[in-house]
């Protein structure tokens, strides 16, 4: 699945530029070459499954960093965005979240930006509700709260979530609740509940849609009823007629064309109902005998015009 790559060259570029003063240790210059390289092999090389490689063996190096460092986060977080975009490229997007998972133990210590990331790629695909109870863990964590992006992970997640998979009762509570109060203003609020009652207002409007193919009951039915067995003979009455015409001479031109107006006058003047769901298939196949008539009829005579 090819994602949205200018998006994710920016939030890559900004992790790739990490500080660099102090003076980086040895683990922690090892791992940032490695992101080098893993950022080079996923925007320039093309190399997907490369980079997604560069990236775990980058994770392996901080196994042994000193995990207070400030740097140690930045890297751990810049080497698992390269690596949710290399899986993204490589069509592995179902494991995203386990893979984020198996580096950071539980939704509540990812970090905001992956999140927002993991929103995204999963709305991408039409997957949603994989991210919804690691988003709803994430956004009730209170430490998550004093995060610069917990507003944009409860954004993202409320229009991405769960108004699409329709749970506006979650919605609201999102939207007053403690987590609203944290990540919405009052214009915020007011304008997500705006879109929550428009939500709910154009699925009650939305009439259920009809079953794309009838079901065999109905079917069977349709053609046991006094009109079904009429539509039945009449159907076989005209292949019959329809087989007499396709090997008849050609001085049964004029029978041809009473025969045509016959079946039209039938189709005008009989009581047949041509919005009813039963008439279809018979008027389907009506018609794909009147074009085999038609050839039978006319195709002689165009023929004998363009040989003369």
């Amino acid at each position: 699945m090819r994602s949205n790559s200018s998006t994710s060259m920016a939030h890559t570029l900004s992790f790739v530029s990490v500080r660099q003063s102090p003076p980086l240790s040895s683990n922690f210059g090892l791992t940032h070459g490695l992101l080098d390289s893993a950022a080079e092999q996923l925007m320039v090389q093309k190399d997907f499954q490369a980079a997604f490689d560069t990236c775990e063996r980058g994770l392996e190096s901080l196994l042994n960093a000193e995990q207070e460092d400030s740097r140690y986060g930045e890297l751990k977080a810049a080497l698992c965005i390269v690596g949710i975009q290399a899986l993204a490229e490589l069509n592995q997007w179902p494991g995203v979240l386990a893979w984020i998972l198996q580096h950071y133990e539980c939704p509540e210590k990812i970090p905001a930006k992956i999140m927002q990331m993991c929103i995204l790629l999963y709305t991408k695909v039409g997957e949603q509700a994989m991210m919804q109870e690691a988003g709803n863990v994430w956004l009730c964590c209170p430490s998550n709260g004093r995060l610069a992006g917990f507003g944009t992970v409860a954004e993202l997640y409320l229009l991405h979530i769960l108004v699409p998979l329709g749970h506006m009762t979650e919605a609201r509570e999102l939207v007053f609740g403690e987590v609203g109060r944290i990540a919405f203003t009052e214009d915020q609020k007011q304008t997500a509940l705006d879109i929550v009652e428009n939500k709910e207002n154009l699925s009650q409007e939305q009439p259920p849609s009809p079953s794309p193919n009838p079901s065999p009951v109905v079917v069977a039915a349709g053609l046991t009823t006094p009109q079904g067995a009429v539509i039945q003979k009449l159907e076989a009455l005209l292949r019959l007629l329809n087989r007499g015409l396709s090997v008849a001479s050609a001085g049964s031109f004029p029978l041809r064309r009473v025969f045509l107006a016959v079946v039209l006058l039938y189709m005008l003047f009989v009581r047949m109902d041509p919005a009813h769901p039963s008439s279809f298939p018979w008027i389907s196949r009506l018609l794909q005998m009147l074009k085999q008539m038609w050839d039978a009829m006319f195709a002689p005579y165009y023929r004998a015009r363009a040989q003369s």
